[in-house]
């Protein structure tokens, strides 16, 4: 049976959702391609119609979660004033909600390690949704000049993405929900701190 183009970009962005999922859960290597295909209802001899390749199902997968992620960032920000945007990104990242939903949440948490190990062509293409992710981040710090909201932004997701990981590895007590306490309050007291330059420049005023 002969399907319809439209049909077959339904399926692969079925497989990839799918996989995007299972990946976070189980890690870049915790899955293979026929239980990827299982979960989305199809065969593994299919999986070549769609992908070249595992890696190429890889990195589409992590740019559709990261994609999400940001796309999740764009509503929230939506809904405050902004000069809170950032603290509703923070307070909604360091979570009990996505610390215990690995598979819905962001992906540098979830796969950040195993990324570096991976190919040039995979790191290549998640530095890529990296850097949207942090120019994004830097659109909600308007307090500052660019340059120096982008590098808060780095810092700021540095801090939530290592943070979400070390809740995740004290699990879901007492010691996770510290972490992620100290987490936020380390995020957020950076975002209030003046840039360095602001300072220097404002010293030299008459």
């Amino acid at each position: 049976m002969r399907y319809s183009p439209e049909h077959k970009q339904e399926t692969h962005d079925r497989i990839v959702r799918k996989a995007s999922v299972r990946l976070r859960e189980k890690g870049a290597h915790g899955i293979g391609v026929a239980d990827l295909m299982k979960e989305a209802g199809l065969t593994h001899g299919g999986f070549y119609a769609h992908f070249d390749s595992r890696e190429a199902l890889v990195i589409e997968a992590f740019a559709y979660a990261m994609d999400r992620s940001m796309e999740h960032w764009r509503k929230q920000s939506d809904q405050v004033a902004p000069e809170k945007q950032l603290v509703q990104i923070v307070e909604t990242y360091l979570s009990t909600l996505h610390r215990d939903n690995p598979g819905h949440g962001c992906s540098i948490p979830a796969l950040g390690a195993e990324i570096a190990r991976e190919s040039p062509k995979t790191r290549k293409a998640f530095a890529g949704k990296l850097d949207e992710m942090i120019e994004m981040l830097t659109d909600f710090i308007p307090n500052l000049p660019r340059k120096a909201a982008r590098k808060q932004a780095i810092a700021t997701l540095a801090t939530m993405a290592g943070t979400m990981l070390l809740a995740r590895i004290a699990g879901s007590g007492e010691l996770s929900d510290e972490v992620l306490k100290a987490g936020r309050d380390s995020a957020l007291d950076g975002g209030k701190r003046a840039p360095k330059v602001a300072a220097t420049k404002k010293a030299k005023l008459p």
